[in-house]
């Protein structure tokens, strides 16, 4: 065997473990994704059994707490389009209400409800998702007010003297 020969036969050898190296990595990945999705792409793609976050705004009027369940919540999440039912069981975070933003970790169940195993409130729609941005404003249900000029100046009143209580 020549020399030329015996690099190629390496360097192919290489290349092909490292081929089978990146399959296997990624294969053992693609059970710890979880998707993003809005109620729109749901109910576009329904997906039983495979564990996503469903991200929105909790739909007002939803809110059903069961006192006689052990903490069973229902309530709907929407983006403007399309509304899905969610299924949550224990305690719900301080920010969550109707209207606010809100992702739900879980799983759609196959007659179409999604049980969420985490809930989780966001203070306002600056930090949700551009898709569901987008979605929420062309649906016209975009709140504006409740991000960046409030805040702005509530940052500019703190760094002036009389503000930061130096009196001057």
């Amino acid at each position: 065997m020549t020399r030329k020969r015996r690099r190629l036969l390496l360097v192919s050898t290489m290349m092909a473990a490292i081929s089978v190296s990146a399959a296997l990595v990624l294969w053992a990945m693609s059970d710890n994704l979880v998707f993003f999705v809005t109620p729109t792409q749901l109910a576009n793609t329904p997906v039983s059994g495979r564990q996503m976050r469903l991200g929105g705004l909790v739909e007002p009027g939803t809110i059903q707490k069961a006192a006689d369940s052990g903490g069973l919540i229902r309530f709907k999440v929407t983006d403007g389009t399309v509304s899905q039912s969610v299924v949550y069981r224990g305690t719900l975070p301080d920010l969550f209400r109707e209207g606010q933003g809100v992702v739900v970790s879980g799983v759609e169940q196959p007659d179409g409800v999604f049980k969420a195993s985490e809930v989780l409130a966001k203070h306002d729609e600056k930090y949700m998702p551009k898709a569901v941005a987008d979605q929420l404003k062309a649906a016209g249900e975009w709140r504006p007010d409740s991000g960046g000029a409030s805040e702005v100046s509530q940052n500019t009143r703190a760094k002036t003297p009389a503000a930061a209580g130096n009196g001057s």
